[in-house]
């Protein structure tokens, strides 16, 4: 077996394995019920099955009362599930944006495994289904943490508006040696979603948000991306923020920069 095949196989493991876990810790912190059971209806509420590649995603999509002023595609975290983004989506929908999350496969009620290489094709077939869905509106896409990598490979393949990096990482290598893996093993770590890159050939508005208390990804990671910026670009700093604030606790502290700076802004 070639070594990236191998590095490919522990990622799905670890990113797998790693997104159980944290789910487990949030039923027993009581954030999310153990039958698994999350309100994920109300108003302009609808559930859609993707069609991404073999696999077939779970995804939810929430649309304001009157016409959208915008529309974003959400690449959520490695701990989260679509339940999980409601109170954001409805958040987002109360100020005039539609937005889509979807659960990559392997996640949720997705059928397939995690891999990232599928992960960007679930990023880009989200991406065509929320077009059809809110045109004539251009399609935004916004990652965070996990999803920011995922968002930022996936512009080359869609025409996205804007990129929006939230909690963000510089590389997976970088992030993986952030959370606590020891350097000596950064060659098990596949050399993927490097942020330099990407946004030295992205060429649409990107928007970088990062909590200002984020112990996971400093602060420093988020000022280094905006360094690597060859489009028009801002940097927003969060006061008080966490890491998984803005999807646990979702306020308009946070959420509110991106709708005012970013999503309604006018070209």
């Amino acid at each position: 077996m070639s070594g990236d095949k191998t590095r490919d196989i522990l990622l799905t493991i670890a990113i797998t394995a790693t997104s159980r876990v944290c789910i487990v810790r949030d039923r027993l912190l009581h954030r999310i019920p153990w039958d698994g059971r999350i309100e994920t209806a109300g108003p302009g509420t609808s559930r859609h099955a993707i069609p991404s590649g073999k696999n077939v995603l779970d995804a939810v999509l929430v649309r304001p009362q009157s016409t959208p002023q915008a529309s974003l595609l959400i690449c959520h975290g490695i701990g989260e599930t679509v339940e999980l983004w409601h109170r954001v989506q409805q958040l987002l929908a109360e100020n005039g944006v539609a937005s889509l999350v979807f659960d990559y496969s392997g996640y949720g009620r997705s059928t397939g495994y995690f891999n990232a290489t599928q992960a960007e094709r679930d990023a880009v077939a989200a991406f065509h289904l929320l077009e059809q869905l809110t045109a004539p509106l251009p399609v935004s896409i916004l990652g965070l943490s996990l999803g920011s990598g995922i968002a930022a490979a996936s512009i080359k393949s869609v025409a996205s508006h804007r990129l929006v990096l939230c909690a963000a990482f510089t590389s997976l290598r970088k992030a993986a040696f952030s959370v606590g893996i020891p350097k000596a093993f950064g060659s098990a770590v596949p050399d993927i979603w490097d942020a330099e890159q990407a946004l030295r050939d992205c060429r649409i508005p990107v928007l970088i948000v990062h909590g200002e208390k984020d112990r996971l990804f400093p602060v420093r990671m988020a000022r280094e991306l905006a360094g690597f910026c060859n489009s028009p670009f801002e940097l927003v700093i969060v006061p008080n923020a966490t890491h998984n604030d803005p999807f646990y606790h979702p306020q308009r502290s946070y959420w509110g920069e991106i709708i005012a700076r970013f999503l309604k802004k006018k070209d």
